[in-house]
């Protein structure tokens, strides 16, 4: 199963980061008989508008009722930020969204060449949409994915509509809900109007067994965090990216940062040659299994693995669960490296792999810098957010019918979620929230891939699971020899 960060589902490209803390979790996805990490290589590339026609290195948008905002560009002269604060009105008072945030956005004289390709991850947005490419999406299509969805999503004249079914795990869908705003305030006017139904739990349930057949009906449209290659559910990134306050999360681009300082606190080649896994294994049979691999008198299996009592953590201040100091160990939690862990023989596989990794640490050393490299330069929020743009535009593409807002959906904006909120959440939405309309215009998409290219990726990704496993067998075949 995978989750982007759920973003990267079909091809496998994706990450869980809910439970293990050594890296972050945008999206996961699961194989027959292996658990994978991908850790990705992709190309970063960076545009940049030039200077906004004041001459002030920030604009501050004041309460005026203006809604177009323009930038007039000077190659000469950097990007310029613009910062619309939020309008929180006095306690005690009903908390409305304000009216002076602008609903359009526009850069004159703008240069689409100079608009950087978005990472390939983003062709999965495609692959995840492929089910109605044909028939479209019908407003009956949306209504049957509403049985286990928690809530759904309007957005209608660049407005924010929820209409809540029932509540998430923890703040899930708070967040999710807070990320999709924000992503408003980065690009307004820029996404059309859409309605979606959005399932905040973990397991996707959109069965493709169901409508392989022509005669079938097409499947519900239905969002969520991860998905894997028996399912049609769209995968969105995990709401942690803006923070998870129940275990003291930051939001992703604070704990970026914070992770990449972590990490050059301890050279690779000093770090514990273990594999290293911390989190709740009580949420899952697999998880549990993987306790069987831990260190004990009869066997060490090259594996570190702590289980992590979050209520404990949560009273004693979360001292222990500082993501950016457990960068100690040279192998990460198995589903979070690209080396491929057999689901029904976890310990003897995580031998393997590690023992691979101490005979070949200039290879592993490379491996975990690609991870690295990664997540600090593809997995930047600002991909994310174009992430969320690109596919609630194609989404939106695909409908048949017009959107409305329901009777019992309710308006929401930044300003009713976070002038309301306390302590950590409040917290985590201030770090989070984007400051004003971004003056860049979004990432290309790129194409979707072509039958024999998609086909040519899977082929290459079997191909190195049956290699390392037929590395693993020959190893364990020798040992059991001696």
């Amino acid at each position: 199963m995978h989750r982007f960060p759920s973003i990267l589902h079909r091809s496998g490209l994706a990450t869980h980061f809910s439970e293990t803390l050594i890296w972050r979790h945008p999206f996961k996805r699961r194989l027959a008989t292996t658990t994978i990490l991908l850790l990705f290589l992709l190309v970063l590339v960076a545009a940049f508008i030039a200077s906004l026609w004041l001459d002030t290195s920030r604009f501050l948008v004041d309460n005026s009722v203006n809604n177009t905002v323009i930038i007039f560009q000077k190659r000469q002269n950097p990007p310029e930020e613009i910062i619309i604060p939020l309008n929180c009105t006095a306690q005690n008072q009903t908390q409305t969204c304000p009216t002076n945030y602008p609903r359009t956005f526009q850069a004159q004289d703008p240069e689409p060449s100079s608009e950087p390709t978005c990472p390939g991850y983003f062709r999965w947005i495609h692959e995840d949409l492929r089910p109605w490419k044909v028939t479209g999406i019908t407003r009956e299509m949306v209504e049957r994915a509403n049985s286990t969805a928690h809530f759904r999503l309007i957005i209608v004249n660049n407005k924010a509509y929820i209409e809540t079914y029932k509540k998430s795990i923890q703040t899930r869908d708070e967040f999710t809900i807070w990320g999709i705003l924000q992503l408003l305030r980065k690009y307004p006017g820029k996404l059309p109007d859409l309605e979606l139904m959005f399932d905040c739990d973990d397991r996707p349930v959109i069965q493709s067994r169901y409508y392989r057949e022509q005669n079938t009906t097409a499947p519900p449209p239905l969002f969520r965090y991860c998905g894997d290659r028996w399912t049609m559910d769209i995968v969105f990134p995990d709401w942690s990216f803006w923070g998870w306050a129940e275990i003291n999360i930051r939001p992703w681009e604070n704990l970026l940062r914070e992770m990449k300082e972590g990490n050059n606190k301890t050279k690779w080649m000093e770090r514990e040659p273990y594999a290293y896994w911390k989190g709740n294994p009580f949420v899952a049979e697999t998880r549990q299994d993987l306790l069987a691999c831990n260190v004990s008198d009869n066997h060490d299996w090259n594996a570190r693995l702590y289980v992590q009592d979050w209520i404990l953590e949560s009273q004693q201040g979360f001292k222990q669960s500082n993501l950016a100091s457990q960068c100690t160990h040279r192998y990460l939690q198995p589903v979070q490296h690209y080396w491929p862990i057999r689901e029904d023989q976890k310990c003897k596989s995580i031998k393997f792999s590690v023992d691979w990794g101490n005979s070949h640490k200039r290879k592993a050393h490379e491996i975990g810098k690609a991870a690295s490299n990664f997540i600090q330069e593809e997995l930047k929020m600002d991909y994310v957010y174009d992430y969320m743009f690109h596919l609630l535009n194609e989404y939106a593409k695909l409908l048949k019918f017009k959107p409305i807002v329901p009777d019992g959906a309710v308006e929401i904006c930044s300003e009713t979620m976070a002038c309301m909120a306390n302590g950590l959440e409040k917290k985590f939405m201030m770090e989070s929230m984007v400051k004003g309309p971004s003056i860049t215009s979004p990432c290309t998409i790129p194409p979707p891939y072509e039958p024999n290219a998609l086909a040519a990726f899977y082929r290459r990704k079997v191909n190195a699971i049956r290699r390392v496993e037929n590395w693993e067998n020959t190893f364990w075949d020798s040992y059991n020899q001696q």
